[in-house]
């Protein structure tokens, strides 16, 4: 296992796909969600002192953390972001399932929009339906990719790449349930 500055992802040497070499970087699917689901307990949790006990100090420490984790894994990966480590070392004796880097930066790149939004919203003193309906709506993703495998984000990304709207990679790309597939013309 290899990580270069200039390659966003793992450049796992030897690595195929389909019977061709994978050349763009990869991270491991069950390390993704192994960090789905520690940060769909951190929201739960926030999301459940928020509206029972209406205490927004939880949610807005939670959006907080996960604007800098989103940061992290949208600059770096997620082999850097805090929830990241500890998901690696959660899942560090199973084998490895590997995803393209490229759908997963882009779905973390709109859980980063969303978490900005949300702490500037929680921190700001905004309360009632709107931040508790966002907040919903980012537990939901995360249950998809948690405990589904669905990437809401890479299906996104696959759509527009399929539309011609986004450039698919020269390399290969990997994505859980076909999300990345191009059909031929």
């Amino acid at each position: 296992m290899t990580i270069l500055p200039a390659t966003y992802g793992e450049l796992i040497h030897g690595l195929k796909h389909d019977g061709q070499p994978v050349q763009a970087g990869v991270f491991n699917e069950h390390q993704v969600r192994a960090a789905a689901g520690m940060t769909l307990a951190l929201g739960a949790t926030a999301f459940v002192y928020a509206y029972f006990a209406k205490q927004y100090v939880p949610i807005q420490v939670v959006t907080t953390l996960f604007f800098v984790e989103f940061l992290v894994r949208v600059g770096f990966g997620i082999p850097f972001s805090p929830l990241g480590i500890v998901a690696g070392w959660m899942v560090r004796r199973r084998p490895p399932e590997w995803a393209s880097a490229k759908p997963k930066r882009f779905a973390w790149t709109l859980g980063l929009v969303m978490s900005f939004a949300m702490m500037l919203i929680t921190n700001g003193g905004i309360r009632g339906a709107l931040p508790l309906t966002i907040c919903l709506v980012c537990l939901a993703l995360m249950w998809l990719e948690a405990v589904l495998g669905l990437c809401l984000g890479c299906e996104i990304h696959g759509l527009l790449v399929r539309r011609g709207w986004v450039r698919k990679d020269e390399a290969y790309e990997i994505c859980a349930h076909g999300a990345c597939a191009v059909p031929l013309r």
